[in-house]
């Protein structure tokens, strides 16, 4: 990127070939030649220059930079940032380059990736460095590595990869996706609950957007049948008929209440199934990975499946029969025991199971897929490919695992529906089938995908706003 800017190209490590390079970039993003750069002048030099970075990443370099936070950058300043940032840039390339011959190869990437729990193959990890390698060698040396990276925020290959992870923050409302996945730096910086937290605040700020249609696609599943046709107008029109606006929201307190638990537990149980399923050579390969995400998924949803049950009961009770979630769980331990907070388990375990082996294999299929048909100029796909292949799998895994998860609500709820045969798993299923058919056991999946493009959105937005609060971003 800036050989355009006809830097010397020998530039190393010396203190004064460094310093002249610094102060040329200097003299070309201060416009007003002031001695200063403001962010304005930042991003409209960058502009010039041919690098536009996106204010985001231009505001990170101006955060990070802006020691005495006078909103402006001076030479000092601005020379402090990039040797910094070109010391965080050395060891990434270090890191990269194994052999330490002083140049990144394809098998490198490949190397290093896997390491990573990410595999790609030899062809795509040569797409990443085509839009590094300036001179076509096929190899990356420092000085193209330094001045492609030079005002990208980016300051290890961990972050360089890590938009190719797979993005767990796209929280659905259903509680089955892949645990997130954290580097070894990440943990060490405590780094990793700031990010469970603004992915926690964002699945409650995005169930509660779309709190009234999952309310809706429950009702559907328990009360809809072919004698009952309630579709998505008449379903609201009897919401609203019986408990006013108020009751579209009904459950969505122990929906919202139960992300924090889970969450915590899903983490802790990820790290340790990936000790025990570690290959000898310290990989993690990506059969290992959906098995210690499947058993985290199954350990988190053992530990909070009450509330789930509570969640179920609350969205179909009617308006004045439980005061709350506490009343709620209280007349169902007095009526039904225990044993009630537990019904519909065993099919809600079973759904983990197709729904993440689906969710991450179409996603690894899609990411693929783009590497190696429109990865012309850069590995990097952009938010908005990353949301569309996000959403796109978790609609392929909900689809898979559907059936599952409406007999899961269906014997969650069959207590509280007058006249219900309580049916176990096999005995709902076969009963589904003989009175309503195939299409029975999709019933409610309309208001479900309704919610997907909504949620999606929603939690990807909060997310983003609250790794800036915390000092993520």
């Amino acid at each position: 990127l800036l050989r355009r800017l006809a830097l010397p190209a020998a530039a190393c490590d010396g203190s004064r070939d460094g310093d002249s390079r610094y102060a040329n970039l200097f003299k070309k993003l201060d416009l007003n030649e002031d001695g200063r750069v403001d962010i304005a002048e930042l991003q409209a030099g960058l502009q010039a220059m041919g690098i536009p970075l996106g204010k985001e990443a231009e505001e990170k370099i101006f955060k990070a930079g802006d020691t005495n936070q006078d909103g402006q950058l001076d030479f000092e300043e601005f020379m402090q940032y990039l040797k910094d940032h070109e010391k965080k840039m050395r060891l990434a390339f270090k890191s990269l380059d194994k052999n330490n011959d002083g140049k990144i190869e394809p098998s490198e990437v490949v190397q290093s990736l896997k390491i990573l729990g990410i595999n790609i193959s030899e062809k795509q990890a040569e797409k990443i460095l085509q839009s590094i390698d300036a001179d076509g060698t096929m190899s990356v040396d420092w000085n193209e590595w330094r001045d492609h990276f030079m005002f990208n925020p980016a300051t290890d290959i961990e972050e360089i990869i890590r938009y190719w992870k797979h993005s767990t923050v796209l929280d659905i409302g259903d509680s089955l996706t892949v645990p997130d996945e954290f580097t070894e730096e990440e943990k060490k910086t405590g780094q990793w609950w700031k990010q469970l937290l603004a992915g926690g605040v964002a699945g409650a700020v995005s169930r509660t957007g779309t709190a009234p249609l999952d309310r809706l696609k429950v009702m559907m599943q328990v009360h809809g049948s072919k004698s009952n046709k309630m579709n998505i107008a008449s379903g609201f029109k009897q919401m609203l008929k019986e408990g006013g606006v108020r009751s579209l929201w009904r459950g969505n307190g122990v929906n919202v209440v139960k992300i924090a638990p889970e969450t915590a537990i899903k983490f802790w149980a990820y790290e340790q199934y990936k000790k025990i399923l570690t290959k000898d050579d310290g990989n993690l390969g990506t059969i290992e990975r959906f098995v210690s995400g499947s058993l985290a998924g199954a350990t988190a949803q053992s530990s909070i499946y009450p509330m789930e049950v509570l969640k179920t009961r609350l969205a179909v009770g009617k308006t004045g029969q439980y005061s709350g979630m506490f009343d709620c769980a209280k007349k169902i331990l007095k009526r039904e025991g225990v044993k009630a907070f537990y019904k519909g388990y065993i099919p809600n375990i079973l759904g983990i199971i197709p729904y993440a082996g689906i969710d991450l294999a179409v996603y690894e299929l899609l990411k693929t897929t783009w590497l190696e048909h429109y990865a012309s100029s850069s590995a990097n796909p952009g938010v908005f490919v990353l949301l569309g292949c996000g959403t796109i799998s978790s609609t392929c895994g909900q689809l898979a695992s559907y059936p599952l998860a409406l007999v899961r609500t269906r014997m969650q709820a069959q207590a509280s529906v007058e006249g219900a045969p309580q049916l176990n798993m096999v005995g709902l299923f076969q009963r589904i089938i003989a009175t309503e058919g195939i299409q029975g056991l999709y019933r409610g999946i309309a208001p479900n995908f309704m919610k997907v493009l909504p949620a999606v959105s929603i939690s990807y937005v909060v997310y983003e706003k609250m790794k800036q609060n915390l000092g993520i971003a």
